[in-house]
């Protein structure tokens, strides 16, 4: 299939500190090693998520030569396909479990990317820099718009929310995409760009937590992932559902988990990066490492099956979101178990994934286009 090792074991990863946020104990009930893990995995896995899709995008346009004519068409139809099917998916989720489905969002992120396969690493490094810098429009407007939007009647998530203001507004999130799909046009065999690139994501990541640390003080940090309402994915959103510019002065300068500040997308990114290039590199120059976490790689490889399959053994086992006051790290544990073992065992029969071979298919019009 082409896939790079190093980049299914971030995918795995990015999984695993999803279960860590949706089935693990809340931070107010983690302290020492596990308490870092927790506070790890709010909002960094749902980021390196979307950079990863980014960078999965450029997969299918063709990466550092990006498909032209005849190829080129197919590959933005997939694309294309692809995101419709994520968005119904998306969609589906959140009318039966309810909170936010972040598939949907993606949908949309797909969309949005298309124009953009074609453009170089730089090229979209700027861009997705340029992106960093948003804004929303104030609740009233948004209360006004989602009115008359029958999305938001289904599902609650309307296209305001996509766009704009919910908990993976696209306007924020396309930077981390944009800048997966400027990762996926490097060589990343090179040995060179891999150092540039940890180099580079280790600066960002010191940086802009080291600059809110500065500026905001100890408490910049601070996840806010508990102080309002849960959902089932990690966003960027202000506690509370506010814009930024309702926010306080101080709040814009933290970079916690969630705040969706300046500081905490710059340094998400940088965190992204260093876990993508230091997957590869960990997996291209420690083979007997790679061959103990063969299994682990498995599950990035099917990660679709793995979202939306944790969201039906949850409902299956009555398996609460870690949001309330549960401290055991058992379910988390057996889901994270389950998950491998059964991407392991699939792995041995399928190379892709049930709802991966399922999107695939859903793909192969794109084919038949001329």
């Amino acid at each position: 299939m082409g896939r790079l090792v190093g980049v299914d074991l971030a995918r795995a990863l990015a999984v695993f500190g999803m279960y860590v946020v949706h089935i693990g104990p809340p931070l107010s009930a983690t302290s020492g090693v596990a308490g870092w893990i927790r506070y790890l995995a709010d909002g960094h896995s749902s980021i390196l998520f979307a950079t990863l899709a980014g960078f999965s995008l450029m997969l299918i346009a063709g990466r550092r030569e990006p498909k032209t004519g005849l190829a080129g068409r197919q590959a933005r139809a997939r694309i294309a396909i692809r995101a419709v099917v994520l968005l119904a998916l998306g969609t589906t989720l959140a009318v039966e479990y309810g909170g936010v489905i972040s598939l949907g969002f993606y949908g949309v992120y797909f969309l949005l990317a298309l124009p953009l396969v074609r453009l170089s690493a730089r090229t979209l490094a700027i861009l997705a820099a340029a992106l960093v810098m948003t804004s929303l429009l104030s609740p009233s407007v948004q209360e006004s718009i989602n009115a008359y939007d029958p999305l938001c009647r289904l599902s609650g998530v309307g296209v305001l929310d996509l766009l704009l203001t919910g908990f993976y507004p696209a306007l924020t999130w396309m930077s981390f995409v944009i800048a997966g799909m400027a990762l996926g046009c490097l060589d990343l065999s090179c040995g060179t760009v891999r150092w540039r690139l940890a180099a580079f994501g280790a600066a960002l990541t010191v940086a802009a937590y080291g600059m809110s640390l500065l500026l905001a003080g100890p408490g910049a940090l601070r996840s806010m992932a508990e102080d309002g309402p849960s959902s089932s994915g990690s966003g960027s959103m202000p506690s509370g559902g506010g814009s930024l510019p309702d926010m306080p002065a101080s709040s814009l300068l933290s970079a916690g988990p969630h705040s969706g500040t300046t500081f905490d997308i710059i340094g998400s990114v940088g965190v992204a990066i260093f876990v993508i290039v230091g997957a590869t590199v960990a997996m291209e120059c420690l083979p007997r490492l790679c061959r103990l976490v063969r299994p682990v790689i498995a599950v990035g490889t099917m990660s679709l099956t793995a979202y939306v399959g944790h969201f039906l053994a949850q409902s299956a086992l009555s398996v609460p979101a870690g949001t309330g006051t549960q401290q055991s790290w058992v379910p988390l544990l057996m889901f994270i178990f389950g998950a491998t073992l059964f991407a392991a065992f699939w792995s041995r029969f399928f190379c892709r994934g049930p709802l991966e071979y399922l999107l695939n298919a859903a793909t192969k019009p794109a084919k038949r286009i001329r």
